[in-house]
């Protein structure tokens, strides 16, 4: 554990380290596109984050070459040099992209290129789970489609999900936290050998992410840009894939006791297929809800639009923060929740817990739509916006008026918020404020 700690922490600082020049270049080389229709932001920001991560992920490979427990994953697997290959390879396009604006289908040829480049270097789905059959071996052909397909689902849907300031970043390192105690308990718990890449993997991309969020997070100072969008999510495709088939149930001493205590045992050889998939579900509905609603209306599946989940939490009433944060919420309830199944599937409180937490992130998810008011006798100790607002009569309008001309202080009286405008992202200050309320303008201040 110590060796993927250092790996992660040097991850980290490299990346972090490097955002900050990468910044700088960027705006010299012009990578700050002017502010689109769907985007929330309101100041041309610089892309190309991505340069960073790709470092990022360098040095955290390179130090875990020289780590003496860890050396053995590049010593007897070639998954490392194939992850390296196929992310320089959709970086580099991703740069371009950041840059020129490539188009999507070539964006599209790129990602399966990647992700043939990997499998051609023997990262690829050897066998499947079946429930009730056991492992199923695929031919060489039947690997290739999956492993293509699951790459391309996995880094268009981070792509999708990148629209918010930290929320791809923070998503996806919070799934890949999931995903990361899943196979090191398969590695270290069952001593599976198979599972040690993945686990590397997982260590290297959390750090990846968490060097870059404090970069990232709203107000954003950069954003990664499809350089880096597509580079995570090749690198969590690629550990899903790297541990996809490799549990022997054999080793894991599951057929003993009676068939239902077997199938109950089962489920940690199923996890493998169904983590991958929860990883990336909430990105994976969006990217769906996006093409059947862009063919619906007779437009391209790659035309952009404001009708992804972060924008609709936005028009409902949610800032900024609060709408990352409850994307947050949602990817660790369904990452956690099924790892948690998988330790014990048998346990009826995971379930209700589960439920529970659901039912709380609804109450978070509509809770702009039921805002609460407090009495009277309570409004002074509860924060503005729980307030309730009385318009000004015509009467006080014009006793402050009389009381103004007449160089008394003015009454104040509380009018009504001003409504924020449509399609404004956390704006709070739309109109004039006087920095200084209820005072004469002759009064020295100190």
């Amino acid at each position: 554990m110590r060796e993927y700690l250092l790996t992660l922490l040097i991850t980290a600082a490299v990346t972090y380290l490097l955002t900050g020049p990468v910044r700088k270049f960027a705006i010299v080389a012009g990578a700050m596109p002017e502010i689109r229709a769907r985007d929330v932001h309101r100041e041309p920001t610089p892309r190309l984050g991505g340069i960073a991560m790709f470092f990022g992920l360098c040095a955290g490979l390179l130090v875990a070459d020289h780590l003496e427990n860890l050396n053995e994953v590049f010593a007897k697997s070639n998954e490392p040099r194939a992850l390296l290959s196929g992310a320089a390879l959709i970086w580099l396009i991703g740069v371009l992209d950041d840059k020129f604006e490539i188009d999507a289908l070539i964006k599209l040829g790129g990602q399966m290129i990647a992700a043939g480049v990997m499998v051609v270097q023997g990262l690829t789905i050897l066998w499947l789970p079946v429930p009730g059959v056991g492992l199923v071996a695929v031919t060489q052909w039947q690997g290739t489609l999956l492993t293509v397909a699951l790459v391309v689902i996995t880094i268009n849907a981070v792509n999708f999900v990148d629209g918010l300031d930290g929320l791809a970043a923070g998503m996806v390192c919070i799934a890949t936290a999931a995903f990361f105690m899943y196979a090191y308990r398969i590695w270290y718990g069952y001593g599976i050998e198979a599972a040690a890449p993945a686990t590397l993997f997982a260590a290297i991309l959390m750090g990846m992410c968490l060097g870059f969020l404090p970069h990232n997070m709203h107000p954003a100072r950069i954003f990664m840009g499809d350089s880096g969008s597509m580079l995570i999510g090749l690198v969590l495709a690629g550990s899903a894939i790297s541990v996809t088939g490799q549990i022997d149930p054999d080793r894991l001493n599951l057929f003993s006791g009676s068939e239902r205590s077997t199938v109950h045992q089962m489920v940690p050889a199923y996890i493998p297929l169904l983590l991958p998939l929860s990883i990336i579900a909430i990105p994976a509905a969006d990217l769906v809800l996006a093409i059947v609603r862009r063919t619906w209306r007779g437009q391209s599946p790659f035309a952009a639009d404001r009708g992804h989940l972060h924008h609709r939490l936005l028009e409902i009433g949610h800032s900024h923060s609060r709408a990352v944060l409850i994307m947050y919420f949602w990817s660790a309830l369904i990452g956690f929740g099924v790892l948690a199944y998988s330790v014990n599937s048998a346990s009826m409180w995971i379930v209700l817990g589960v439920v529970f937490l659901s039912a709380i992130g609804l109450v978070m998810l509509l809770l702009p739509r039921f805002t609460p008011h407090a009495p009277r006798w309570a409004q002074q100790f509860v924060p503005p916006r729980y307030r309730r607002y009385e318009e000004p009569s015509p009467d006080a309008a014009e006793d402050a008026t009389v009381a103004e001309s007449a160089g008394e202080a003015p009454v104040l009286v509380e009018s009504a918020p001003v409504a924020a405008v449509p399609g404004v992202n956390g704006a709070t200050a739309l109109g004039h404020r006087p920095r200084f309320t209820g005072r004469h303008k002759d009064e020295s201040y100190r």
